[in-house]
């Protein structure tokens, strides 16, 4: 799986010097990673993705899944968290019914 740059790129080029392959390229002014180069820098001496690991902005370079449906599934993940700004059911209950235990032990505790 290659890396992408997305349009949260800052064009600071950090990720062009630091990449061991050489795959980053520019092209009208726009970074992209050439998909045939990258090797998620496996093989070399970094144990992470330099583009990745250099990188200011949160979004600004990141896995390119190869498969159509997790793609799909990612940016579709990505956008309704965004949408919502909701956290995930299973970490709300598991926040909840910490809280909720965590208040009938002290109850139970102090009677």
């Amino acid at each position: 799986m290659a890396y992408k740059i997305t349009s949260q790129c800052i064009s600071c080029n950090r990720c062009l010097s630091v990449c061991p392959t050489d795959a980053i390229k520019v092209t009208d002014g726009k970074h992209w990673i050439d998909p045939t180069l990258c090797t998620n820098c496996v093989g070399s001496a970094y144990s992470v993705p330099q583009c990745a690991a250099g990188c200011p902005t949160y979004d600004g370079c990141i896995p390119q899944p190869s498969d159509y449906w997790e793609s799909w599934f990612t940016t579709y993940n990505r956008l309704v968290g965004k949408l919502t700004k909701k956290q995930d059911y299973w970490e709300r209950w598991f926040d909840t019914y910490s809280e909720k235990f965590s208040d009938l032990k002290l109850t139970t505790l102090h009677n």
